[in-house]
């Protein structure tokens, strides 16, 4: 079949040129190779493709109908041709992220921001998910990337760390004289407690260390976004369980403070999922760059 369309394209660039000499300098052949081609085809179609005149070539009836077909199939490949190397330069194109809203806010939109004004022509579809569902949306496809929590522990996906995250406490005025000196785990359950729910990965990760060190935690609070646990530590509802790069408005800004604990909770990462074995494209391949630089 490639040696067919190989054919067929001499047979289209002689029609366009109506001559055997222009066609074989435009498609950098000899002439004699031209001939032998339209005669290999003409004898593999068993038609006569072209009729020979002074002034060059011209199609026969049975050649025209030929070239209505060639022209709009290799004017098809040209485009397609084309827009892959488009794709490959950046030029146009999609990059399909999948993001926790958390991740989102606080991480990815400097990147964001960035790469599209670098390559405004990449469309970006980003959805918002939990770390497991962003796992099957990249197993099913809908996403070339994934910008989960660490870890995540999946043998068909290929996992990058990116950037460390430490999980802490945090509290408000109202527990500012309460906790003045360092604490230990068990102390914690001493007060109200303020977790994500419990589909959160990050949840997950502090409960589970949590439990292996014996302490078995009972939110009295639990929310759907790391910006809700900030506000509600904030107003004095109990210690909020969060990250420490994501709170650094708060801490700094004097409306948090950290409790300081006896032993820190270890960290953990974020990181860029993709399919195991499966090759990204060009745009997904930039914006990794952007996030593991």
């Amino acid at each position: 079949m490639s040696i067919r369309l190989e054919l067929y394209k001499i047979f289209d660039k002689v029609a366009r040129c109506q001559s055997f000499s222009k066609a074989a300098k435009e498609l950098y052949m000899t002439q004699p190779a031209v001939s032998q081609a339209i005669m290999q085809l003409e004898d593999e179609l068993k038609i006569r493709l072209f009729t020979r005149t002074p002034r060059g070539v011209i199609l026969t009836n049975e050649g025209k109908m030929l070239f209505e077909y060639t022209n709009s199939a290799i004017s098809l490949l040209d485009t397609g041709e084309k827009k892959i190397k488009e794709s490959r330069d950046l030029k146009e194109g999609e990059l399909k992220i999948g993001v926790s809203d958390t991740i989102s806010r606080y991480y990815l939109l400097p990147y964001l921001e960035k790469f599209h004004k670098s390559y405004p022509n990449i469309k970006l579809k980003i959805i918002n998910r939990t770390t497991e569902e962003l796992c099957n949306l990249i197993k099913s496809g809908e996403i070339d990337i994934g910008i989960c929590n660490l870890p995540v522990k999946d043998n068909s996906l290929d996992i990058r760390k990116c950037k460390d995250i430490q999980d802490i406490f945090v509290f408000g005025e109202k527990y500012k004289d309460m906790i003045s000196k360092t604490i230990t785990y068990e102390e914690l359950l001493n007060y109200p407690l303020i977790f994500l729910d419990n589909r959160s990965r990050s949840r997950q990760y502090v409960e589970g260390y949590l439990l292996s060190k014996g302490i078995k935690v009972i939110p009295e609070i639990e929310l759907g976004s790391h910006d809700l646990l900030l506000e509600f530590a904030k107003i004095g509802l109990g210690l909020a369980c969060v990250v420490r790069q994501f709170s650094e408005d708060y801490l700094y800004g004097g409306c948090l403070y950290e409790v300081n604990l006896l032993e820190d909770i270890p960290k953990r990462g974020i990181g860029i999922c993709s399919l195991k074995g499966v090759s990204l494209s060009p745009s997904s391949e930039k914006f990794v760059e952007y996030l593991v630089k």
